[in-house]
């Protein structure tokens, strides 16, 4: 039995070598695609032709017998994994008579990320920091594009100083708050003005799919082509007014990072062994617990300013709070029926929205125990 079982084993590992043979060649494949893209200026993310791909290969799967979301899985990741090389073409200038790309805080992380993809694009990029400001003046002369990428905290103060900007240079910002930022950048400058919201952070292989908020200022005409140099680079654009952003943002991630740092807080004063934890975890749980502690992996600073970025995040979080409380005292009563009650009603809120979640997570929840390595 032990030579028949190694027999088949063998087999398996013949046709794994060719699966990497046939990965090989399909990632040179997408090189090649990735220099005519960049050659003619074609975003790296196409929806359409990646939701086609997906459901021709999934039928094709269906008629052989083998799982459809089997060969989806698969091509999902490889996919990522293309978006991730393709940017290695570079990308098509949209605007080579631009001028300089000024990026403030352009040492940070997510100002380090789009410094890169300028320069994948051709553009003329400079950074300005705290240790060269000195520089400023000169390094706005010839500004075309000018990026406010700092802490919270240090957004409306930096704003402040670019009263010197070039007439029609773009003056914009990455901040994850819109409203303020926007105001005082309208306040300083005349020429075109745009709020930016990178929803992702700098670690992210690729900005396929990711999606960026946008809130018009001033001169819209004008700035157009940068939208469109984010559409090359794979970019998803939200256009959204700036406090409908803010207001969405007290939810997603003020009372997100809230509630995550208060359960961290909650895990650490009862001093649980983490080991522990995790042997006992359902995948989803062991989802759960990494996002709470993927938290503390960051900056204090960051999640601080965010959180206390506006008197209405700390407003939600109270409402938050006394909501809690008031489903604290289900159990306290050991009011099983009342809590139905309540849990049908946010289920019915919900709507269909509910069971599209329930979709989503499975998917998230397999790919999650795919991952987990336990001991034998």
């Amino acid at each position: 039995m032990a030579k028949e079982l190694q027999g088949l084993r063998d087999k398996i590992d013949s046709v794994d070598k060719q699966m990497l043979d046939l990965l090989e060649q399909r990632l040179k494949l997408v090189e090649e695609v990735g220099e005519v893209k960049s050659e003619h200026g074609l975003p790296i993310y196409v929806p359409e032709r990646e939701a086609a791909m997906l459901a021709s290969r999934r039928q094709e799967a269906q008629k052989r017998g083998i799982p459809p979301q089997l060969i989806e899985d698969i091509l999902r990741r490889v996919m990522r994994e293309s978006y991730a090389s393709e940017k290695d073409s570079g990308f098509k200038c949209l605007n080579p008579d631009l001028g300089d790309v000024v990026i403030i805080g352009g040492n940070g992380q997510l100002g380090g990320l789009f410094k890169k993809m300028f320069d994948l694009s051709g553009y003329k990029v400079k950074v300005l920091g705290s240790k060269n400001w000195h520089e400023a003046d000169a390094l706005f002369k010839n500004a075309g594009l000018v990026v406010v990428t700092v802490p919270i905290n240090k957004t409306e103060s930096v704003i402040a100083k670019l009263d010197n900007l070039p007439q029609d240079c773009i003056l914009c910002d990455f901040t994850s708050i819109k409203a303020k930022p926007l105001q005082a950048m309208l306040n300083v400058h005349q020429g075109p003005v745009v709020g930016l919201h990178p929803m992702f952070g700098p670690d992210v292989p690729s900005l396929a799919k990711q999606v960026i908020v946008h809130c018009d200022g001033r001169g819209a005409e004008h700035y157009q082509w940068l939208l469109q140099q984010f559409s090359i680079w794979g970019a998803s654009l939200c256009p959204m007014e700036a406090e409908h952003h803010d207001h969405g943002m007290t939810l997603i991630q003020a009372l997100r990072h809230f509630t995550s740092f208060a359960y961290g807080l909650h895990l650490s004063k009862e001093n649980p062994n983490i080991d522990t934890l995790l042997k006992l975890s359902s995948p989803i749980y062991r989802l759960e617990l990494a996002m709470v502690g993927r938290l503390f992996a960051q900056d204090p600073d960051l999640y601080g300013d965010i959180i206390l970025s506006s008197e209405e995040n700390v407003e939600m979080i109270k409402r938050f709070h006394a909501r809690f409380g008031e489903a604290l005292t289900l159990l306290d009563k050991h009011d099983k029926s009342a809590f139905i009650e309540q849990f049908n009603s946010v289920s019915d809120w919900f709507g269909d929205y509910s069971q599209q979640f329930m979709s989503e997570s499975q998917t998230l929840l397999k790919q999650a125990n795919d991952s987990i390595q336990r001991d034998s």
